[in-house]
């Protein structure tokens, strides 16, 4: 049977592995909606016949980019933050500062389970009555995926986040998804 130390290393090694997937994915619209902007501009300048619907996807687009991305930036400990507290007080008493670091990590896995708790009925209401985004005739699209996405990151978030809480180390920003997280000091 596997020591707790291995399953939070197995459970770590999937969570990145997760996030950078996701991470991956959201990098994906990035690059194709630059290039849906940039086949827009060409056809406005020089066709004088504009894409219709752009605007439409493009604000699709970025729900869904913000929201895939987001379990990585987690991961890496790259969330703007003000680490004033933790740098002044952090060499006199490490001790408060991880103890600190770990309700704000528990803390914000809390918040993030409460709006995946939240976002899925919206999820399953998209789902079943086929809310559309968009403008008639010009772009449609489904609301479900996005609101899929939004529950998928802030779960995933919450898992992130409360492995920080649990280990009380940044084991999951300086892991590789090559490298499990304990073997790295």
């Amino acid at each position: 049977m596997p020591v707790p130390g291995q399953l939070l290393n197995r459970a770590s090694s999937v969570l990145v592995a997760v996030a950078s997937v996701a991470n991956a994915v959201g990098t994906i619209i990035v690059l194709l909606l630059v290039a849906v902007l940039n086949a827009d501009v060409v056809a406005r300048g020089v066709f004088n016949d504009p894409f219709r619907g752009v605007h439409e996807v493009v604000q699709f687009s970025m729900v869904l980019i913000v929201f895939l991305q987001l379990p990585d930036v987690v991961r890496a400990d790259k969330l703007t933050r003000s680490d004033g507290l933790h740098a002044a007080v952090g060499q006199r008493y490490p001790g408060l500062v991880n103890a600190l670091a770990r309700c704000i990590d528990a803390g914000a896995a809390l918040m993030m389970a409460i709006i995946a708790v939240a976002m899925w009925p919206e999820f399953v209401d998209a789902w079943q009555t086929s809310h559309f985004f968009g403008t008639p005739g010009i772009f449609t699209a489904p609301w479900w995926p996005v609101r899929l996405v939004i529950v998928f990151s802030a779960a995933l978030c919450a898992l992130i986040w409360m492995a920080k809480a649990l280990t009380g180390r940044r084991i999951l920003a300086r892991q590789s998804v090559e490298q499990g997280p304990l073997e790295r000091g």
